[in-house]
Formats: C-alpha cells, structure tokens, sequence
C-alpha cells in the first residue's frame, strides 16, 4: 500500500519576509529552501501550488515556478505528475540549523541566607495589616483602579509621603514635589533622564553603591569616583579632580557600604559647590529610618533651599521590596520632565497599593511598625557583632541602618572570603569589589534585616569558626 503524503497546511508561519529587493525567484527558493534545511518542512511534506505561493508572496507565477524548479533541480524537492511538489525523501539537515531543544526548568526562589542585604523588616502584625487593607479594596474597589492615572502618584499618598518626610526627615517638599516610584533604582534612572546626558561628568561615592554605579556607567555618563573617608565623600577632592561636574550622587545620612555619615561641614561645601556651578546633588537615603543612637540625621535636601537636591527614598527597606514603592522629591523646574519620562516608560503607580500605603500612613501604622522593626534589627545587629568577634575581623557597630561593614586586616582576598562564608551559609558581600579607584579597603559587607537575632548569630559563628 503506499503511505499516505503529509500536506505541511501551516508551512507559512515559519516563512520569513522576503527582502524588497532582488529577484523574487531566488528571494522564495532561499527561503523554501532554508525551512527544508532547517527540518521545518519534512521530507514528504507537501508545498503548496506555485498559485498560491505567487498569492501569498504578492509575486509572479513565474517566479514561483522557477523557484520550484531550482529546488527541484538541487535535489530539494520532488516534482510528481499529476500531485505537485513535495519535499525530496533525501535532504541532508544542516545541524547548526537544527539546535537540540533546550529544556528550561523553572528555578525556585531561594530564601535568602543570614547575613544578606535588602531583605524585609515586616513583621506579621504589619502583614496582617496590610491584607486588610488590600481585601477592602479589592471588595470595595475605587473608580480610579478601571482607568489610567496620574504618573506622580495619587495625591492622597503623596500628601501623607509629603507630610511624614518633612516631619521625621526635615525634607522641604509640597505634595507636587513627591513622584512615587517602583524603588530606589527607578527613582535614579528617572533622575539621571532628566538630568543628564551621555557624556556629562559626574561624581559617585568611592565606594559605592553597585546598582547607582552601573546606571550612571550603563548610561553612558563620564563617571568621577570621588574618596569616602570618616567624613563621608571629600568633596575637595571631587572638585579638584572634575570641578565641571553635573551632578553628584552621595548616601549622605549613611554611607552604602561604609555607613559613614557626611559630616555638616561637608554637606556644606556640597550644597555651595552645586549652587555655584549649577550641578544636582541626587541624595538617596535609602535607609535613615533605622537610627539607634543619637538625635535624628535631616537630609541634605532640608539644608539645600535653592533646588539644587533630589531627594530618592524608598519603603523597600523600611516595609518590604515586593511592596515596589518609592518616592522622589523634585524640585519644581524638574517635575515635568521627570513626569514626561515616568508617563513614557511606566505610566503610573499601582492604584490599589497606593490606597493601601496611603491608610498605612494616615492611620499611624507606619509609625508602630518603624519602631518595631527598630527594635528587632537592633537585636539582631547586636547579635551579629557579638558573634563576629575575631582576631581577623575588625567590627564597627552601626548606629544608623540595616548592615555593617566587617573589615580585614592587610590584602586579604575579600571575595574569596566570601564565598566560603556563602558556602556556610552566611550571605555576606565582598567590600573591595565596591570600589571604583584603586584604593581599596577589604572586608565584608553584612545585613541583619530581615532574619531572627539567633539564626544570623549562628550563621556568623559557623563562618567565624573556620577562619
């Protein structure tokens, strides 16, 4: 019995375009030709009539039929009286054509070892909390979740945002100054748009900031490491080495990684170095919430009064990073391109946790859950330092913010070490490698966010043991 011939019906989809110009005979057997290679069309398969070709292309019946014949001819196919053209039984497949299918399986998300950085201070009275909110919401829903937005946020939530950073960080702002965003690295990518372009010099903490760093490199901007010492960045040392400078970025309440706090006289010598040369000042205080010791730090931009700051914070580290909200605060011959920008790339916030975030704050939710979470990360920074004592570790205890710095003596290799602390389940980071100059301190960055004060401990000791 002969075997029944397979008719490929959707040969087509995998056909490509063929190019505008040169002749269409050649363009079509290319093209049919680079499916049979490919195994795409099978031997057997059958090609459709050169009627419907020529329609489906929009070329010539001609051409199609010469196409044919030139696959015919080299020995791509089968002409069969009386049936059509099918492809030839005997065509070698091109094996760099054919890549063997690739089975891609679905990574589970790991928790993150102690002693990692970014991790939540949520604890479940504030989950709690916020399921409320959000279930009321959701059953009782607000006209304004069916339709788009205000890329700045909803003025509700920036009225509260407005209120509680002039109240707890002494930052000057009106509601129409605050841009909610998706976090911190949102809110710097929205400030280096409107304020830069490449090509333009700019100062960066040294070290800093990884994420900060590679936005300005990524985004094409002349990149001026500037020196942090005791006294947070050395602003003489930025204006002797690019004094022409746009725009500097700084952690002036708490230096990342070092946690350093830039010193009055240094904030400053900044602000006069900006307002005399026109540059911005981009102060992401990422973290300023969790002070333990001492009077309150304001922010750079409270001290400012001229427009020259913009302020970037975040509720990633003080609620949870999967919330995704952030803010800026702009000053108002800003606010417009920034928004231009956010309306083109983002559109605006996510109205049904802006409803949620902004009762949080209105009803002083907030407030308890600071303190809480200020309690438990204290208890758990304590833990950590405590069972970080060594011979080989030199260990400053933080008064402000959610990590500390634990630093080598001599040219140990930072990175080494670190990867045999991951390996025993401490997930500490490298400080050396977040330095963009050639001096480079050695030792490891540590976060006690996020984990219970005898799980970060035990993990500290297990990595100090084997030193």
């Amino acid at each position: 019995m002969m075997q029944k011939l397979r008719t490929n019906s959707d040969w087509s989809a995998s056909t490509p375009m063929l190019p505008a110009k040169g002749p269409r005979r050649l363009a079509l057997y290319r093209a049919l030709r680079g499916l049979i290679e490919s195994g795409q069309m099978k031997p057997g398969d059958k090609l459709p009539t050169t009627r419907d070709i020529a329609g489906r292309f929009g070329i010539s019946r001609g051409a199609a039929v010469a196409a044919y014949e030139m696959l015919v001819a080299d020995g791509f196919a089968e002409a069969r009286v009386g049936a059509g053209t099918y492809v030839a039984e005997a065509v070698p497949l091109l094996p760099l054509l054919v890549p063997e299918p690739q089975v891609i399986e679905a990574e589970e998300a790991k928790p993150p070892l102690p002693g990692a950085l970014g991790c939540s201070t949520a604890d479940e009275t504030t989950l709690r909390i916020f399921r409320m909110l959000m279930n009321r919401h959701l059953t009782q829903p607000s006209a304004r979740h069916f339709h788009y937005n205000d890329p700045a946020g909803s003025l509700a939530l920036r009225v509260e945002v407005a209120a509680y950073l002039k109240a707890a960080r002494g930052v000057t702002c009106e509601p129409d100054q605050v841009i909610m965003t998706a976090g911190t690295q949102q809110g710097l990518d929205l400030a280096v748009r409107a304020l830069l372009k490449p090509g333009d010099p700019v100062w960066i903490e040294d070290p800093c900031y990884a994420a900060a760093r590679e936005l300005f490199e990524g985004t094409g901007l002349c990149v001026t490491p500037v020196p942090v010492d005791g006294e947070g960045i050395d602003v003489a040392a930025g204006i002797a080495a690019r004094p022409d400078a746009k725009a500097v970025y700084v952690t002036p309440s708490h230096q990342y990684p070092l946690g350093v706090t830039l010193s009055m006289a240094r904030r400053l010598a900044l602000i006069d170095w900006a307002r005399a040369t026109g540059a911005y000042i981009i102060e992401d205080d990422y973290d300023s919430e969790f002070r333990f010791a001492g009077p309150p730090l304001s922010a750079l931009q409270g001290i400012d009064g001229s427009g020259h700051v913009i302020y970037v914070g975040t509720f990633s580290k003080t609620l949870l990073p999967g919330f995704r909200f952030g803010y800026l605060v702009v000053p108002r011959a800003l606010r417009e391109r920034v928004l231009t920008i956010r309306r083109l790339t983002d559109r605006f916030p996510s109205t049904l946790a802006e409803d949620a975030l902004t009762e949080f704050l209105r009803d002083g939710h907030f407030s308890a859950h600071i303190k809480r979470a200020r309690k438990r990360v204290k208890a758990a920074r304590d833990a950590l330092v405590e069972a970080l004592r060594s011979d080989r570790l030199t260990v400053s205890v933080p008064e402000q913010g959610l990590h500390l710095v634990a630093e080598l003596d001599g040219a140990e290799d930072d990175g080494a070490l670190a990867r045999e602390a991951r390996a025993v389940g401490f997930g500490v980071k490298a400080l050396s490698p977040l330095y963009h100059g050639k001096t480079r301190r050695r030792g490891l960055v540590v976060g006690f966010s996020g984990f219970e004060p005898d799980v970060l401990a035990a993990a500290a000791r297990r990595f100090v043991a084997g030193l």
